[in-house]
């Protein structure tokens, strides 16, 4: 049996990931292929539970370091008990978030340094690694709009962090697709929905030639 695709959506908060990775997930079924859609952290019961405790935090909330092992526990469940056996059976697996978001976010804009996340990756997760990162880039004053329109006034403990943590994670992302182009295809996202909508479809293209 052919192994299935993992395509993960990436970049920072209010770029459209949630949205793309719904409509990339229908696109391919509408074509016959069958594929599944989660997200980081969350997708599975465990994950789902640290999804919470992550972004409603009790107390005070977490040390960046808590958060960076909070995020690995999370994704460890989530790609042993869904995203391998998906992949596995031939399913196509379309994720909004993967570990390149604790690069960006523990990673970078945490300070904890790309080298100790990715050590994480490895101990929790074998290190696997996305066919295909679609980063969506949106400017500053879209996003701002966007996230209006989104969260009102209420953000979780994450996206309600100050503009500067942000446009580091932004710049982030940017460096981490400029030096792995293979691995990345970068979309300028602030369009409409079904026009970026055109743009990820084009670039998942050669995936269904390999």
């Amino acid at each position: 049996m052919t192994t299935g695709k993992f395509i993960a959506f990436e970049g920072g908060e209010g770029t459209g990931k949630s949205t793309q990775a719904k409509l990339l997930a229908e696109a391919l079924q509408e074509e016959g292929i069958t594929s599944i859609l989660t997200r980081e952290p969350g997708g599975t019961i465990g994950a789902e539970a640290i999804r919470n405790l992550v972004l409603d935090p009790p107390g005070d909330g977490w040390n960046i370091e808590a958060e960076a092992l909070l995020f690995a526990a999370a994704r460890a469940d989530h790609v042993s008990k869904k995203i391998i056996p998906a992949l596995k059976s031939g399913t196509w697996v379309i994720c909004d978030r993967f570990i390149d978001s604790s690069r960006a976010y523990q990673g970078s804009a945490g300070m904890l340094g790309d080298d100790a996340i990715l050590r994480l990756h490895e101990i929790g997760s074998g290190g696997i690694r996305p066919d295909l990162v679609v980063l969506l880039l949106v400017d500053e004053d879209n996003v701002s709009d966007r996230l209006i329109k989104r969260d009102g006034n209420e953000s979780d403990a994450i996206g309600g962090r100050n503009l500067s943590y942000h446009r580091t994670v932004s710049e982030s992302f940017k460096d981490l697709a400029s030096t792995n182009p293979d691995q990345f295809m970068a979309i300028e996202a602030g369009g409409k929905p079904k026009e970026v909508h055109k743009k990820i479809v084009h670039a998942v293209l050669p995936l269904l030639e390999r």
